[in-house]
């Protein structure tokens, strides 16, 4: 009976032993969880941070693209402005120069008639 005894006392013991066991291996896993979940919350923070810097890298590029280029467009504009003033003028000098000779074309054709026949008319007379 002594031995039966011993050999609970041992069991208990041994059971014990075990309930210990698992409950330090339920708080190792518990941990590892907790290791693991921490670890994605960190990863997921690095990769927001990492995504708004380059963001606002891209962000930046393309500002410097657009003002680079709105620039280009007024200088561009004002070439064509000032080209076009170029063209306007030397239309009025020609219409200048030239004014008088085609008037005086146009009121010779008109006062000096000179009557003839129709090329119509002509070719049935003949």
């Amino acid at each position: 009976m002594l031995r039966k005894v011993k050999t609970a006392a041992q069991q208990t013991q041994g059971i014990q032993t075990l309930l210990e066991a698992e409950k330090e291996a339920a708080k190792v896993v518990q941990e590892a969880r907790q290791y693991r979940v921490q670890r994605l919350k960190d990863a997921r923070a690095d990769a927001t941070k990492e995504i708004e810097k380059y963001k606002q890298e891209k962000d930046n590029e393309f500002k410097a693209f657009e003002s680079t280029h709105a620039g280009s467009t007024s200088n561009l504009q004002s070439q064509v402005d000032s080209e076009t003033n170029v063209k306007l003028e030397t239309l009025k000098q020609a219409y200048e120069n030239h004014k008088d000779d085609v008037v005086q074309k146009l009121l010779d054709r008109v006062v000096l008639v000179k009557p003839e026949l129709h090329r119509n008319l002509r070719k049935a007379a003949q």
